[in-house]
């Protein structure tokens, strides 16, 4: 598939991106990722790797839009895991059912 990423064509395919990634430890990823193969890479470092550029040369949507076209699944935002809620003791439950401040130790 023919692709325009930073200006500059690319001639990429499914199988030609998973060979460029083999072997490529993916990133923490903080924003747009996509999932090749078994694992989760930031767009902007698959795009490095693919274009041999900066990554200030081309935006994440360029290609996002290259990897959604070959067919791998593209994620807006990193899976955000909920804090886990505090464990009141059953004194301090009650003191907050009562609308009290938090009890004092005595």
């Amino acid at each position: 598939m023919r692709c325009v990423i930073a200006r500059y064509p690319f001639d990429l395919t499914k199988n030609g991106v998973l060979d460029s990634m083999k072997g490529i430890k993916p990133e923490l990823v903080t924003g747009e990722s996509v999932t090749i193969g078994r694992r989760r890479y930031p767009v902007k470092q698959v795009g490095e790797v693919l274009t041999r550029q900066d990554r200030r040369d081309f935006t994440a949507g360029e290609v996002t839009r290259a990897m959604t076209r070959l067919g791998f699944t593209c994620h807006e935002h990193p899976e955000v895991v909920p804090a886990p809620a505090p464990v009141l003791s059953p004194l301090q439950t009650a003191s907050a059912l009562l609308g009290s401040p938090e009890p004092q130790e005595v």
